[in-house]
């Protein structure tokens, strides 16, 4: 090759190098540009008295008796909507049959929304879910019912070449001429002050724990489940894929069951996740019976399979890394092999290592499968370290998936699943962070 057409051919490479660098950053903003900014809604938001309340009777956060004359100067508001209701029941009763009969469905729905708006209506009981204690704690959701309240959503399908467009109607006009339709403009124009929001900082969502299923406090439990989940299973990996690695690059002749075991390690890397969460199930408690049921010493032994072949793969090729001439001067020195292993080898092979174990750190915090069957749960309180043994947790990747599928009111806790979202991913970036910060410190210190 001429030093032309060589030119050429390094160029070209940069250029595509270049671009796909940058078509790999666009991706990633494209992919993480809505988790955080939409995460973030978790954390700040304009709260609303009903929030305050919340925190001050469930958490005994806040000033009592500011939050008191609050909810005060709030009842004063929402008293003419109660009113309302009121002159409305009294004139229902006083209507025909047909027309009564076609009114009462329509404020039944009407009622539901505001309870969920406002709260309890004055003389009704407190609801048994904390849900149905209070009324909208965030401003955004608040404005999402208000909106179910002015507006009853029907089809028109008088188009029959499209299966029915969705229209808007207001309820005002199904009021139209009773008592109770001043209700819907006064509810447009005075919700501010039914509600008093207030701009947020709710950091406290990464230390609460969970009440009436993710609708109000935070993700505490799940944050803790995923660290004892993650480190438990680099426990059991990092010795057993070490061990694993040494003895295939130092030990192993090339016999045929060695080749075996090759083929083994390659084939277990490409298994599906949701097999080794059924292999842990079988093998880790219903046979060797770590837990009588989940728990996160099983969850934490099968992500550690999962996780396993990385380890080994990586940290045999950072063993056959090492130059030769290092384990000639080891062993021309008098040296054992294991010594020389222990002494010489590994410590010249940790960085490379170390980069198996940050890559597989990270796969292990994010996996859903394997700890389906193993240790997870959709609700719990934090553990004590003790109680990992036998006990199952709550883990980010599981419960976002749960909310996103399972929950009865998915779009209630939208929040709430984009903030588990932010913090599954700023979490492993911490704890790949801090492992690459120790990679590079034992890099610095072994070439002194």
């Amino acid at each position: 090759m001429n030093l032309g057409s060589r030119k050429l051919f390094d160029r070209s490479l940069t250029g595509v190098s270049i671009m796909a660098i940058i078509l790999m950053s666009l991706s990633l903003l494209v992919l993480l540009g809505p988790i955080f900014s939409r995460g973030l809604g978790a954390f700040i938001f304009r709260a609303t008295s009903e929030h305050r309340r919340l925190l001050l009777e469930q958490f005994n956060r806040g000033d009592a008796e500011e939050i008191a004359a609050e909810t005060r100067a709030v009842a004063g508001a929402r008293r003419p909507v109660y009113e309302m209701l009121e002159k409305f029941k009294k004139e229902l009763a006083t209507m025909e049959y047909p027309r009564r009969q076609g009114f009462r469905a329509e404020l039944k729905e009407v009622k539901n929304l505001l309870r969920e708006l406002l709260g309890p209506l004055p003389g009704e009981p407190e609801g048994v879910m904390l849900r149905q204690q209070y009324g909208q704690t965030r401003w955004d959701r608040a404005r999402i019912k208000l909106e179910q309240i002015l507006y009853s959503e029907q089809w028109d399908y008088s188009d029959t070449r499209s299966m029915g467009k969705k229209i808007l109607v207001p309820r005002q006009r199904s009021f139209a001429g009773t008592q109770l339709e001043p209700l819907f403009p006064y509810l447009k124009n005075n919700l501010d002050k039914m509600l008093r929001p207030r701009l947020v900082f709710y950091w406290r969502f990464l230390s609460d724990v969970s009440m009436n299923s993710h609708f109000f406090g935070g993700i505490w439990p799940e944050i803790l489940g995923t660290i004892y989940l993650t480190l438990g299973a680099m426990i059991f990996a990092i010795p057993f894929g070490i061990i694993a690695a040494i003895y295939l690059s130092e030990f192993a002749s090339g016999g045929r069951l060695v080749s075996l075991l090759r083929v083994c390690i390659s084939t277990l890397a490409g298994v599906p996740s949701i097999v080794f969460g059924l292999f842990g199930l079988a093998f880790f408690i219903n046979t060797l019976h770590l837990s009588n049921s989940k728990s996160v010493l099983a969850g934490s032994a099968t992500l550690a399979l999962l996780i396993l072949p990385t380890i080994i793969r990586s940290a045999e090729e950072a063993l056959k890394a090492v130059p030769h001439t290092y384990k000639e001067a080891a062993l021309s020195l008098g040296a054992s092999q294991l010594r020389m292993v222990l002494t010489v080898l590994l410590p010249a092979a940790l960085p490379g290592i170390l980069t198996g174990i940050i890559i597989s750190m990270g796969r292990a915090a994010g996996e859903t499968a394997p700890i389906i069957f193993t240790a997870a749960v959709s609700v719990g309180q934090p553990l004590k370290i003790w109680e990992t043994l036998s006990q199952p947790t709550p883990a980010l990747p599981w419960n976002i998936y749960n909310l996103a599928t399972e929950h009865q009111a998915v779009d209630e806790i939208r929040h709430v699943q984009f903030g588990m979202v932010l913090t599954l991913v700023l979490l492993v970036l911490l704890l790949n962070l801090a492992a690459i910060m120790i990679r590079a410190r034992i890099s610095k210190k072994m070439r002194g």
